[in-house]
């Protein structure tokens, strides 16, 4: 049944909502919202943003948030992103596209890295004084999923690495793809950004994109004997970024 919104609610929204169109139909982008973040102990405040995407195009939201409110999107992960600073037009700006890790950014799973770097990028996006996390969502395992990144534990616990688990289970390797966190970039900023990856697929594809990639800066950390030879192999099979010292093994 269609819920009619009221003219104040309406119009409050309509000014926090962008449409972006892309080919397979918009991106519907909300913010900036005000979001104070506890980080290492200091509450830096940052902008947040969050995107849907959908097959529909249209300026009419009203009928967009009425489609929402019938369904249960708390079923479905969506992105979003976190500004710091003067971002949209500071001449020198940093970036990470992060991969949701529900083990890792959640519980602090040292399995991984991702936990590590999540907080790390963050922090040097504040003291950069500008800049931008995206929070990719349905990136998750790589992109298989929550479940499936369970098994390949699984396998990982009997002898697999994270590559050879993946692909056992039928998947490739690295199946993320960046095309919509490229266009929210789009829409917030047009000047030249720097990288903050070990992935040069992440690089590749903001640079295929048109976007000007002025540098990049590494993320390695918090190496241990839980996630060594996972580190390990994202360098040697994945073709992950070391630098010197910073890497596994250094």
């Amino acid at each position: 049944m269609k819920q009619t919104l009221s003219p104040n609610v309406l119009s409050v929204l309509e000014d926090k909502i962008q449409l972006i169109k892309t080919q397979k139909g918009a991106i519907y982008l909300v913010g900036p919202i005000k979001l104070p973040v506890n980080l290492y102990g200091e509450t830096v405040v940052f902008k947040w943003y969050c995107w849907l995407n959908c097959d529909e195009v249209t300026e009419d939201f009203e009928r967009i948030i009425d489609k929402l409110s019938s369904a249960n999107l708390a079923e479905y992960q969506q992105s979003s992103v976190l500004v710091y600073g003067d971002f949209e037009y500071a001449d020198d700006a940093i970036i990470r596209f992060h991969s949701i890790c529900h083990t890792g950014d959640i519980f602090g799973s040292k399995r991984c890295d991702c936990g590590f770097q999540l907080k790390q990028s963050m922090k040097m996006i504040s003291e950069h004084g500008n800049g931008a996390l995206f929070y990719l969502a349905n990136h998750e395992g790589r992109g298989i999923g929550l479940f499936s990144k369970a098994m390949a534990y699984v396998l990982q616990e009997n002898g697999y690495d994270t590559v050879e688990a993946n692909e056992g289970l039928g998947f490739v390797d690295d199946s993320r793809n960046y095309g919509d966190a490229i266009q929210v970039l789009k829409a917030l900023r047009s000047k030249p950004v720097t990288l903050m990856t070990n992935n040069p697929k992440k690089l590749e594809a903001i640079k295929n994109a048109g976007i000007e990639v002025t540098s990049r800066k590494p993320l390695w950390g918090d190496v241990s004997e839980y996630n060594e030879k996972y580190l390990q192999t994202k360098v040697n099979k994945s073709g992950h970024i070391r630098e010197k010292g910073k890497g596994p093994n250094d």
